[in-house]
This record gives structure tokens, C-alpha cells and sequence, in this order.
């Protein structure tokens, strides 16, 4: 295992964070096996960290249009084209899960455009990248494409408000050099059958 330090800032003791948070970082190391480093870094601004945990959770663990391995697709697209480390690896590893695919993640960090994904998520993935790198120029032809591939104009706003909720989530955890878990790398590699 990694002994780099996990952030830039030394993360707080587990015992001196609220009671609501421990319990947070305790649910998330019993489902996953380890408590994901960006956890522990934000840890150090408990009010932050519920707020960012709150958003977080509205948008990729809601029901709608969107499949949870859609989502992770945003996070994983814009977070590469952002340079985001932690978020293309964490998020990768997840939408390998999801999407029950060891290729696609690193295909979507990439060049989403090349990767072996449906005309419908390449449209949703083209907004996205469009609100991280140049969301002045969205006009009514970006969500006429949108709509023109079955998207609602929830979808459209879920896409957008992930896109720029993890431009947010990119730029803290490149300024606070958050390490990924070497626990992500390997998640969701197995070939498939």
C-alpha cells in the first residue's frame, strides 16, 4: 500500500470528528472494505463535508433518468478533462462497477467520443464536457440534442449539476493533492465473461 500522505492537509483524527460523521466514514468503510480518501480530507471542515456529502448524494444516488453508472460517466469524463487524479480514478473504479464493463472508464476519462458507448451517452457526455469547459456557450441547441436522444429536461439539469458539482469536487482535490486509494485501481478489472 501507498505510504504517501493522503492529502495535502493532514486529515483530523476519526475519534474528534461529530458523531454524524464518523458514522458516515464508518458506513462507507463497512460497504466498500476502506474509507475513501477524499472522506478523510474533507473530514478537517465538518460543515463542509455534510454540505458536499448532501449534494453529492441528491445528485448521483436519486432515482430518474439517468442510470447511476450514467452519472458516474459524467463524473469520470469531466473529471479527466479537468486533470482530476482522485476523481477519474475513484469515480472509474465505480463506473466499472456500474456499469458491469472493466474498459469503459478509462475509454470515458480518455476521449469519451472514441469509447465503446451508445449514441445517447456520447450526446449526454458531449453536454457535460460543454458545462465544464465552456458553460457561457450552452444554448437551446445543446438541449434540443439533448431531447433529440430521449433526454427530460430533469436529465438535462441532473447532467449539468453533475458536471458542475464535481468541477468543484476536481478543482479542491487537485488544490489539496487528494491521493486516490490504491484500493480504486484494481476495483471492477475483472475480465468479462
Amino acid at each position: 500500500m501507498n505510504e504517501q500522505p493522503i492529502s495535502r492537509f493532514p486529515p483530523p483524527e476519526l475519534a474528534e470528528l461529530p458523531q454524524d460523521i464518523r458514522e458516515r466514514i464508518a458506513a462507507v468503510q463497512e460497504k466498500s472494505g476502506f474509507v475513501p480518501n477524499v472522506f478523510l480530507a474533507l473530514a478537517r471542515r465538518p460543515d463542509e463535508f455534510r454540505a458536499f456529502f448532501a449534494y453529492h448524494d441528491a445528485l448521483m444516488e436519486k432515482p430518474g433518468g439517468l442510470s447511476k453508472a450514467e452519472r458516474e460517466m459524467i463524473v469520470v469524463a469531466t473529471s479527466g478533462l479537468n486533470q482530476c487524479q482522485y476523481c477519474v480514478v475513484a469515480h472509474g473504479a465505480i463506473l466499472r462497477i456500474r456499469a458491469k464493463n472493466p474498459f469503459v472508464a478509462d475509454q470515458v476519462a480518455i476521449n469519451h467520443r472514441k469509447a465503446d458507448l451508445e449514441p445517447r451517452q456520447k450526446a449526454m457526455l458531449d453536454f457535460a464536457v460543454k458545462v465544464a469547459e465552456r458553460s457561457h456557450a450552452i444554448d437551446d441547441k445543446d438541449y434540443a440534442e439533448l431531447k433529440s436522444h430521449g433526454f427530460s429536461d430533469d436529465d438535462a439539469w441532473d447532467i449539468a449539476a453533475i458536471a458542475a458539482m464535481f468541477a468543484m469536487s476536481n478543482r479542491l482535490a487537485n488544490a489539496f493533492s487528494i491521493r486516490p486509494n490504491d484500493e480504486f485501481y484494481v476495483m471492477g478489472r475483472e475480465s468479462r465473461s
